[in-house]
């Protein structure tokens, strides 16, 4: 790819610096009448024939963009004030990541044991769909909050937020439909594995 790439470059830098040069004899040519001329120099000419932007980015792939829109940012207080801490919770905190992990292990064995132990009761396959709906909520909760600063972007937050809420719920429904008008979920990745 580079061999192709650079003749192209070098002659379009060829050119741009005989058009700087043209550039300069005939400016130093109009400015005749001072007493004394600047001398064209390499670093001149190149200023006059290629654009800052060029100079730059004259290998890069493409011109640099900001993909998003800075977010709103606002100090509170001074640069001395401690940071407020929140008021502690028990339920929010050390249960609640406790929790978290105890579905997480326990997705484990409800994902083995149907097809380990070879029975595909609906009771161990509606608690591993269950298991599944409320780990993905969690999950998905999580990064929400970390993303989406509710001090930052409180409605974009609100609106993922029941977004997460209404897909929670339409999964929750499409998964007991699939379970009672249908094989099942473990059932189906028995057939699907052993297709």
């Amino acid at each position: 790819m580079a061999s192709f790439v650079r003749p192209a470059l070098l002659r379009q830098s060829k050119a741009c610096l005989s058009i700087a040069f043209s550039r300069t004899i005939s400016t130093s040519l109009s400015t005749a009448s001072k007493s004394i001329a600047r001398p064209a120099t390499r670093s001149n000419i190149l200023k006059l024939a290629i654009p800052g932007s060029t100079r730059v980015a004259a290998l890069h792939a493409s011109a640099r963009r900001s993909l998003l829109p800075v977010l709103p940012q606002s100090i509170d207080g001074t640069a001395n004030d401690a940071a407020p801490v929140p008021e502690t919770n028990p339920s929010h905190g050390s249960y609640h990541w406790t929790f978290e992990r105890a579905l997480s292990v326990g997705l484990v064995p409800l994902t083995i044991a149907p097809f380990a132990a070879g029975s595909l009761n609906p009771g161990m396959d509606a608690l591993l769909c269950a298991t599944i709906l409320i780990h993905s909520h969690i999950g998905f909760d999580a990064l929400i909050t970390d993303y989406l600063p509710n001090r930052r972007v409180p409605k974009t937050k609100k609106t993922f937020d029941w977004g997460l809420r209404l897909a929670t719920i339409l999964v929750g429904v499409g998964f007991y439909e699939f379970e009672t008008n249908d094989v099942g979920v473990t059932e189906a990745i028995r057939r699907i594995w052993t297709a």
